[in-house]
């Protein structure tokens, strides 16, 4: 297999990101882009139409790696299990892609671009998080008989807030701690658990 072109679309997203990564999201510019992966210019141009684009597409990028390994967790057909695999494959996501992980929890589209998100930008976020949204409701639904706000708000902490927060504490350690995968099983879990009636 030959390597990778420098203009390949995953190395001008991979320094778009170190870029913002390193130097903050005004160091991120189509020249410095440019410079930094090897692509020219009008490639980025022609490919992405501006900064914003490139900027948004390394965010989207980073959102889709997280969300596939999340909605891969979440077909156990336990929900407490399901629950429990999604919350660990967000702290997988964070030690398998530390700096994707970086992106997504130190930086919200708004931080990145050029005058916010648009609506288009919105829109697709909004399906792209759909599925996962199905998800918290069927593990509500399993674990309360119900899928109201309250439900599922109340699976959202054992699922999404508790690996979250795990993650932004380490967010800056050289690499995750290897206890936080069984930790964050064993906290899931219980919580989870405790929902049951």
């Amino acid at each position: 297999m030959a390597p990778p072109r420098k203009h390949d679309t995953d190395v001008i997203l991979d320094a778009a990101r170190t870029l913002v990564l390193t130097d903050g999201p005004r160091a991120a510019s189509v020249a410095a882009i440019a410079a930094a992966s090897g692509a020219p210019v009008g490639t980025l141009y022609h490919r992405f139409g501006n900064r914003n684009g490139v900027l948004t597409a390394a965010w989207l990028r980073a959102l889709e790696r997280f969300q596939d390994r999340i909605k891969a967790a979440a077909a156990d057909p336990d929900p407490v299990g399901a629950g429990v695999a999604m919350a660990v494959a967000s702290v997988q996501f964070g030690r398998e892609l530390p700096d994707d992980a970086k992106l997504l929890l130190n930086l919200r589209p708004s931080d990145l671009l050029d005058g916010g998100p648009d609506a288009e930008f919105r829109a697709h976020l909004d399906r792209m998080n759909a599925p996962l949204i199905e998800h918290l409701r069927r593990i509500a639904a399993d674990v309360f008989g119900r899928d109201g706000d309250r439900e599922i708000d109340a699976i959202s902490r054992a699922v999404v807030d508790l690996p979250y927060a795990a993650l932004r504490r380490h967010a800056h350690a050289p690499t995750l701690p290897d206890w936080l995968e069984t930790d964050l099983t064993a906290a899931a879990r219980a919580l989870l658990e405790s929902y049951r009636p």
